[in-house]
C-alpha cells in the first residue's frame, strides 16, 4: 500500500522546510558554473601537469631560462645561422688578435675566429647534456624502479650496485677511464658520464616508487589482478616520474659543466672536436695577453650551465605540492 502523501515530508516542518529547501536550490546553483541556469561549460579537476604547466608559464625564471635553452638548441642545430665561418680555418698570422670587423670576438692562439669556435662549440655542449641525461634518466629509473617495486633481496642487490657506483669519483674515473680512449668524439664521454651518473637517479626514482606503490589505487589495482608490468608502467611509474624529471633536468647543466672540466683537463673530448672546454683550456696559458680567448667561451659554458639550473629550479617549483 503506497505511502501517505506527506506534505511535511518534502517540504519540511513549516516555513524552516522551505528555507532549507531554499538555500539547498542557492548552492547548487551557486556551484554550477555559468549561471543559474548551468549553461557554462564544467570545471574539470586538473592534473598536476597542467597545475604545473599552468605555474610554468607565469614564471618568469621558466620563461628566460627557456627562451635561452630555446636558442641554444636552435644554433646547435643550425649553427651557421649566425656564424657563417669555419671553425676549423685558422690564420697564425692573426693569432691573438682582439676584436675586428666581422670578427667581434677575435682570435685564439691559432688564429682561429672566436666567434665561430662558440659557436660551434654549443652544438658538443648540447648534444652531450642531452644524451647523458637521456641515458641516465632511463636507465637510473629502471634500476631504482625495479629495487623499489619487488624490494627484499632485488632491493638488497640493486641498492649495493648503486652505493658502489656512486662511491666512484667522478673526476678521477674520467682522468683514469678516458685516459685510455682515443677517440675524437662525444660518445666514450656520453657513456662514461652515464656509467657514473645513474645511481642519483636511481635513489630518486626508488624513493619515489616506493612511496607511489603504497597508494590505495595500487592496492586496488593488484586486488583486481593487475600484473606486475601493468601496475609498474600504468600506474606507478607516471606518479613517480616527477621527481627524476626535476634531478634530469638540473642535472643536465652539470653534465655540460662536467664534459667541459674534462676536457679541460686532456681527457675529455679532443680536438679537432670543437668544445668549450677545449678552447678554455687552450686560453688557459694566454689569459695575460689576450683575455677574450678565455672570455667568450667560458661565458658561454657559464651561461649555458645557469640555464639548465635556473630550468630545473623552476620545474621543481611547479611539480612540488608541498610549494603550493
Amino acid at each position: 500500500m503506497p505511502e501517505p502523501y506527506d506534505d511535511g515530508a518534502i517540504a519540511g516542518t513549516g516555513a524552516g522546510g522551505a528555507m532549507d529547501l531554499a538555500a539547498s536550490e542557492a548552492t547548487t546553483l551557486e556551484r554550477t558554473p555559468g549561471g543559474p541556469l548551468g549553461t557554462g561549460p564544467s570545471e574539470r579537476p586538473r592534473s598536476l601537469w597542467s597545475d604545473a604547466w599552468r605555474d610554468l608559464r607565469r614564471n618568469p625564471v621558466f620563461i628566460i631560462s627557456a627562451l635561452v635553452i630555446l636558442f641554444l638548441v636552435v644554433i646547435s642545430l643550425w649553427p651557421s645561422l649566425i656564424a657563417d665561418g669555419n671553425p676549423l680555418k685558422c690564420d697564425l698570422a692573426k693569432a691573438q688578435e682582439g676584436s675586428q670587423p666581422g670578427h667581434p670576438f677575435g682570435y685564439n692562439g691559432q688564429g682561429c675566429d672566436v666567434y665561430t669556435r662558440t659557436v660551434y662549440g654549443a652544438r658538443t655542449s648540447v648534444t652531450v647534456g642531452v644524451c647523458t641525461t637521456l641515458g641516465v634518466a632511463l636507465f637510473g629509473s629502471f634500476v631504482g624502479g625495479l629495487a623499489g617495486f619487488f624490494g627484499g633481496g632485488w632491493d638488497a642487490l640493486l641498492s649495493r650496485v648503486t652505493d658502489i657506483f656512486f662511491g666512484i669519483p667522478v673526476v678521477l674515473g674520467g682522468l683514469v677511464f678516458l685516459s685510455v680512449v682515443t677517440s675524437s668524439t662525444v660518445w666514450p664521454v656520453i657513456g662514461f658520464m652515464i656509467l657514473l651518473g645513474w645511481p642519483q637517479i636511481a635513489r630518486i626514482a626508488r624513493g619515489s616508487v616506493i612511496t607511489a606503490k603504497q597508494n590505495d589505487y595500487v592496492q586496488a589495482a593488484r586486488a583486481l589482478g593487475a600484473s606486475n608490468s601493468r601496475m609498474l608502467l600504468r600506474h606507478i611509474a607516471p606518479n613517480a616520474v616527477a621527481p627524476v624529471i626535476v634531478v634530469a633536468t638540473i642535472a643536465l647543466g652539470t653534465y655540460i659543466a662536467l664534459e667541459a672540466t674534462l676536457s679541460y683537463l686532456g681527457v675529455g673530448l679532443k680536438p679537432p672536436t670543437v668544445s668549450w672546454g677545449i678552447d678554455i683550456s687552450a686560453a688557459s696559458q694566454y689569459i695575460r695577453n689576450a683575455p677574450h680567448m678565455l672570455l667568450w667561451p667560458a661565458g658561454a659554458l657559464a651561461v649555458t650551465v645557469l640555464a639548465f639550473i635556473m630550468l630545473g629550479d623552476a620545474v621543481r617549483d611547479a611539480l612540488d605540492p608541498k610549494l603550493r
